[in-house]
């Protein structure tokens, strides 16, 4: 599938979905949360798009590409310790946890495979293209979008 914008990516789409169902979680937990856990959760969630965006746009150098999408990585890595956080504290349930994780564990395990090879983004081609298949934690092809 050829790329034109950042947007396009299926990273990207994961995040900005991960990032939209996180602004959502907290609505009903304790005011006291609203300026620790909640804006931290919300700040890190959000900040994977932004890395991703910055990412697309650095391409053209290949360590400031793979440097961004590690900053994605470590930003979605962050939103899973918060959900932990969220869950151990009792604000989070069990199952909208066990959603979430599984949907920033997939999400890394994309960013990953995209900073162990950057070469379809990052290539000297004129279209970006993205691999035929969805990204998997373990680094194994999957069928599905994510």
């Amino acid at each position: 599938m050829a790329v034109t914008r950042h947007e396009e990516l299926r990273v990207y789409r994961a995040g900005f979905r991960g990032a939209m169902r996180t602004f959502e979680a907290p609505k009903d937990w304790p005011k006291v949360e609203r300026h620790s856990l909640v804006d931290q959760i919300r700040r890190s969630s959000r900040a994977v798009c932004a890395n991703v965006t910055e990412a697309w746009r650095k391409r053209r150098y290949e360590k400031h590409f793979i440097s961004k999408i590690s900053d994605a990585d470590a930003e979605a890595a962050e939103t899973r310790t918060w959900l932990r956080f969220a869950n151990q504290c009792g604000y989070l349930d069990s199952e909208d946890f066990d959603e979430l994780d599984q949907t920033y564990d997939h999400l890394c395990g994309g960013l990953v495979i995209t900073m162990k090879n950057p070469d379809p983004w990052c290539g000297p081609s004129k279209m970006t293209q993205e691999p035929p298949v969805a990204y998997t934690p373990d680094g194994h092809a999957s069928t599905t979008d994510r």
